[in-house]
């Protein structure tokens, strides 16, 4: 006889309206009991979560109870993510490196890993290649990827870096991400958009939220991270996200720096020296003046 007994598990895939849940067991379809709904919590993929598997007669459960989330994203609705892959491409579409940083610092707010994607390793130009890693290996974990068939590489170093925890692929449209995650997971049976001639951007191939087991670790599967805004972030807070920059700033005069033009600033000195890059600088200067000109509305 079937086992109904209320079991704690994870939410590996939302779509229309229906969330499905993993208790170590089964996958099976789920449903929010009714006080859940009075509450207004909202479901998201990465949940964990009591749950009753289908009666015998029905099609669905019912999640009892969710679990306090380590962290969550409205856009896309996703919960309790150990690292972000942070990717982007050495050429087509050209990096944005604002919005990788901006990313970056997303996944720094919520007390996420990021992990550094440089994918289309294969399409190096001028020493493009090692321009973008020496901007970012000598911060975070980064790795470089191709996924032309006869040509990939960089998969299991990426795999190793993900590990046992919980991760997601997040970056511009056309950079790869659907087709890391078919060499990443293959039973995942993904899409992959082409390049748009007239944009240069990729189509969107992912229309739901789901996780997939790779290895030890989960690998989350998302139609985009879509805010690439700094909301919620202070501009006190900012420099925080800026691993370099937050070492270096212990060596400014005042506390209440903001590395821009200010005396004796341990930032400004440090990057003089190239220990802080220049693309980071300016990235930290354009969302700080983002941060200052929203508030102005």
């Amino acid at each position: 006889m079937k086992d109904t007994k209320e079991k704690k598990g994870i939410v590996v895939k939302g779509i229309g309206g229906f969330y499905f849940v993993n208790n170590g067991e089964e996958v099976f379809r789920a449903r929010g009991r009714g006080v859940l709904k009075r509450d207004k919590k909202l479901l998201m993929v990465g949940d964990e979560v009591d749950a009753l598997p289908p009666a015998p007669g029905e099609d669905d459960g019912i999640i009892t109870k969710i679990y306090p989330r380590k962290n969550y994203f409205d856009r896309p609705p996703v919960s309790n993510l150990d690292k972000l892959i942070v990717v982007f491409s050495v050429f087509d579409p050209e990096p944005n490196l604002d919005v990788i940083d901006r990313l970056i610092v997303m996944a720094e707010s919520k007390s996420i890993d990021p992990i550094v994607c440089i994918n289309k390793g294969d399409m190096d130009r001028d020493n493009r290649l090692n321009e973008l890693k020496s901007i970012y290996q000598r911060i975070y974990p980064t790795v470089v990827t191709s996924c032309v068939n006869e040509k990939a590489f960089g998969i299991e170093e990426l795999k190793s870096l993900i590990g046992s925890s919980k991760a997601a692929l997040a970056g511009p449209s056309g950079v790869g991400k659907s087709s890391l995650t078919n060499l990443l997971i293959p039973h995942a049976n993904m899409e992959t958009g082409e390049i748009s001639d007239k944009t240069s951007r990729g189509k969107h191939t992912t229309r739901h939220v789901e996780i997939f087991k790779i290895e030890d670790g989960y690998l989350y599967d998302t139609p985009g991270f879509t805010s690439f805004d700094l909301t919620g972030i202070e501009e006190n807070e900012l420099q925080l996200y800026y691993p370099e920059i937050r070492t270096s700033s212990q060596n400014c005069r005042f506390r209440d720096c903001y590395h821009i033009k200010e005396p004796e600033c341990g930032v400004l000195d440090a990057l003089e020296k190239g220990e802080i890059s220049k693309s980071r600088y300016n990235s930290y200067l354009n969302s700080l003046n983002q941060i200052r000109n929203d508030k102005k509305f």
